[in-house]
């Protein structure tokens, strides 16, 4: 899995149209910061934000081997706790779908593309690293707090999804039951929202939004992000 995973990244680096960008997204997916990574790659935190913010030309291959195999180096110090968050396994029960982007992408971006409208007062302006979407009864029922991490993906730092949802109060109760967090929370074509849902999220500082588009709907919209 760690062969396979490195490959991946640096995979993702060399076809994106932002490598920089796609840089820095993995190195927080890994929760390291630019200090620590460039004490790793025994140079200057300057480096690794130049290439990250694309101040300078597009890395090469070398420098990207480098800076992937310095980020499993740093987790490894950790207890290698970003792979065992990343895993493998086969997707739990309720989960119809889950995805990592290539770059951050602004909760704004997904918004749009699902035609989602905030119903909380709560802060819009943060990026989604990913997206799992989620059958509500069925992965309320079936997945444990044991394996809620799995709807997690690679990172908290993503949108979960809910479809099948009539009030929206048990997918708000399980996310403020666990000490994992989503950046925001959508219900797809939702029956009503609760005002108790809806209570949680400004009460976590979770956007709670709502969109009329079925899962398989959702799952089309997403898939070119």
């Amino acid at each position: 899995m760690d062969v396979t995973l490195r490959e991946k990244i640096a995979g993702e680096v060399v076809l994106s149209a932002h490598p920089g960008r796609t840089l820095r997204k993995w190195r927080e997916d890994f929760s390291v910061s630019q200090r620590d990574l460039a004490k790793t790659l025994e140079t200057v935190p300057s480096v690794v934000s130049d290439y990250e913010a694309e101040r300078r030309p597009s890395p090469g291959a070398a420098f990207i081997r480098k800076y992937v195999d310095g980020l499993f180096a740093l987790d490894e110090k950790h207890g290698g706790r970003a792979g065992l968050r990343i895993g493998t396994s086969p997707l739990a029960d309720g989960i119809l779908g889950i995805r990592e982007f290539a770059i951050s992408i602004p909760l704004a971006t997904l918004a749009e593309r699902l035609s989602a409208r905030a119903v909380s007062r709560v802060d819009l302006h943060r990026d989604l690293h990913g997206f799992t979407l989620l059958d509500a009864p069925r992965a309320i029922l079936s997945i444990d707090a044991s394996r809620f991490v799995e709807v997690y993906g690679w990172t908290s730092q993503r949108a979960l999804i809910f479809s099948n949802v009539k009030y929206g109060r048990s997918p708000m109760v399980a996310i403020r039951a666990h000490p994992l967090k989503p950046a925001a929370v959508v219900f797809s074509n939702p029956g009503r929202v609760d005002a108790l849902a809806i209570r949680l999220s400004e009460i976590e500082n979770i956007p709670l939004l709502v969109t009329s588009l079925g899962a398989t709907a959702v799952l089309k919209a997403l898939e070119e992000l």
